[in-house]
């Protein structure tokens, strides 16, 4: 195994600069959070939200205190069209553009197959994927619209790819996201916008701890190769990369955010 240290922040470098993008799901200290504040490190400006009202508008005032005028929010449900509809439209007339759209709001849980309700599969698909679906599907509508172009990151996961108990219903959604986010890349296409998604192992963050169990997260950390999980930071660089002109000619592409080993 490797050094199980986290490494160095990696300070902002302007590659946003100038930008306007929203986020999903990002409030909070997960990859979402992270992402929004990275972007604003990079000089962006960011519509956050999340369907956690409170912990939103706490999650703003924090990021606002730091970023004076970089960082607005709105309560959103991805799965209500209407909600959707309504961040988009807010996105547009608060900055006057869109330039990054991040899909970031995912649902997860454990549960075998066998035991698995409906209720169970059907709220993971609605949220990691269906709410994937509606927010891209309206992000296109607003590119297309502009004409000026933008870009699309999705957040998968390596369960999409890699078999693991208990998770039949979000490795069916986050495999989804994958075959979506290539689909939507070819359609995009034409009208300059591209569409990546990233693809993480283990990032570590609270509501993690809360859903997964101790034993559970030893194994996983176990099988990275430097011994460690991620931190949702790290997730965050590779989602700014993807953002950024650094990746213009990358679109249709699910990148790996992972050490794991088989």
């Amino acid at each position: 195994m490797g050094d199980v240290e986290s490494p160095a922040y990696v300070p902002g470098h302007g590659l946003l600069k100038g930008r306007t993008a929203v986020i999903t799901a990002a409030a909070g200290a997960g990859i979402g959070g992270a992402t929004a504040r990275r972007f604003l490190e990079e000089g962006a400006r960011v519509l956050i939200s999340d369907a956690h009202a409170r912990r939103l508008k706490e999650y703003e005032g924090e990021l606002a205190g730091e970023f004076e005028g970089g960082v607005d929010s709105l309560p959103c449900d991805v799965t209500d069209e209407r909600q959707v509809r309504t961040f988009f439209d807010t996105a547009v007339r608060l900055h006057g553009r869109l330039d990054i759209v991040v899909n970031n709001a995912g649902l997860g849980g454990t549960s075998t197959l066998v035991d698995m309700t409906d209720e169970q599969w059907s709220r993971v698909l609605d949220v990691t994927l269906n709410g994937t679906f509606r927010c891209v599907r309206a992000a296109l509508r607003a590119f297309r619209e502009s004409g000026t172009g933008g870009v699309v990151v999705n957040n998968a996961s390596v369960v999409g790819w890699r078999a693991q108990a208990g998770q039949a219903h979000y490795a069916a959604a986050k495999a989804g996201v994958m075959a979506l986010t290539r689909s939507a890349a070819i359609e995009a296409a034409e009208y300059g916008v591209r569409v990546n998604a990233v693809s993480p192992s283990l990032a570590m963050h609270p509501h993690l701890v809360k859903v997964t169990t101790p034993e559970l997260l030893a194994e996983l950390t176990a099988r990275e190769a430097f011994g460690r999980y991620a931190e949702p930071w790290e997730v965050a660089n590779v989602i700014v990369f993807l953002a950024s002109g650094y990746s213009s000619y990358l679109t249709g592409e699910v990148v790996s955010v992972s050490s794991q080993h088989p």
